[in-house]
């Protein structure tokens, strides 16, 4: 099933055009009234001379932002970086022409906002930075109108950790992620995540995380939902959660310990095993679909159950 979207979006999203016009209108604004109280005094010559400056001051400021992204969505992805999204993110390989150029430059808004860093002996290799970004472009791709919080760092530690972030010990995360902190991942658990599409991913978990905050908590109401939603939203992930104690479905049991993770975990499900996600949680299926504004390609047939091992040791979860 390739990609579907549910309704028309721009092919750009580094700029829109309020963020051109708005700037330019309200210098221009401000340089007249600058250049009116200036002629008072002067002439009008050099109020004409102090409005232009204060213009072209106040729209450079401005649009220094949008000019930029504007720059780095002209560069093409390098082609080595387009054959690894072929080959680990069906969303792209199964998307039209247009549809892969936008969410390469989504890939190259992410790369160039976000910061990477390692630590322990952990490097922020290219395809780990790759990996986030393609994450995070997964879950915008259907809404111009998102935009990541980008003014983070991305912290990849070897394995996994405790809540000190330490890795001495064996831990028991692979990723974290706080409201103003780092999102914090464990290299072998993100390369894991990329390796297979199998319904567990820790880059697409931590940043539904990253989405889900609003203030200072993650709550399982992402802060982008309607607020007219958010009670009927809020009543099916507590529904979902008692299923996902019960062992009931396909969600696995730690998406039961509150709602931030019931909606992370059905993130996971949601891009990468979309047919089985909608087979046994049909309802939570449609509310992700309208959520994210996509109806994500089907996962191979044979998958959507997955073989008895998959299903007797929890892998395919």
């Amino acid at each position: 099933m390739p990609v579907s979207l549910r309704s028309p979006i721009p092919l750009v999203r580094a700029a829109r055009p309020s963020d051109l016009v708005s700037p330019a209108l309200g210098g221009a604004f401000l340089a007249v009234i600058v250049g009116l109280v200036v002629g008072r005094s002067g002439s009008p010559a050099t109020a004409v001379l102090v409005g232009a400056l204060v213009w072209a001051v106040i729209a450079g400021w401005a649009l220094r932002r949008p000019l930029h992204r504007l720059r780095v969505v002209r560069q093409p992805l390098p082609e080595r970086w387009r054959a690894w999204l072929r080959d680990h993110v069906r969303l792209y390989a199964e998307a039209g022409a247009a549809d892969r150029r936008r969410f390469e430059q989504d890939v190259a808004l992410v790369l160039d906002g976000l910061t990477f860093e390692g630590a322990g002996g952990a490097e922020p290799t290219e395809t780990l930075r790759l990996g986030v970004a393609a994450g995070a472009a997964m879950l915008l791709h259907g809404h111009p109108d998102w935009e990541m919080p980008t003014e983070r760092t991305v912290l990849f530690v070897p394995d996994t950790f405790d809540e000190a972030y330490g890795d001495e010990e064996p831990g028991m995360y692979d990723g974290m992620v706080h409201s103003q902190g780092p999102i914090v991942l464990s290299t072998r658990a993100a390369e894991r995540g990329w390796a297979r599409e199998d319904g567990h991913n820790v880059v697409l978990h931590e940043l539904a995380h990253v989405f889900d905050f609003d203030g200072w908590e993650a709550d399982g109401v992402p802060s982008f939902l309607d607020p007219r939603s958010a009670d009927a939203w809020t009543t099916l992930m507590r529904k979902e959660m008692r299923r996902a104690a019960r062992g009931d479905g396909v969600l696995r049991s730690y998406a039961a310990s509150a709602p931030a993770e019931l909606f992370a975990v059905a993130t996971e499900q949601f891009f990468e095993r979309p047919a089985r996600l909608r087979k046994h949680h049909e309802e939570l299926y449609d509310a992700l679909v309208a959520f994210y504004n996509l109806t994500p390609p089907d996962e191979p047939e044979a998958e959507v159950e997955g073989s008895f091992m998959a299903r007797r040791w929890g892998s395919g979860e």
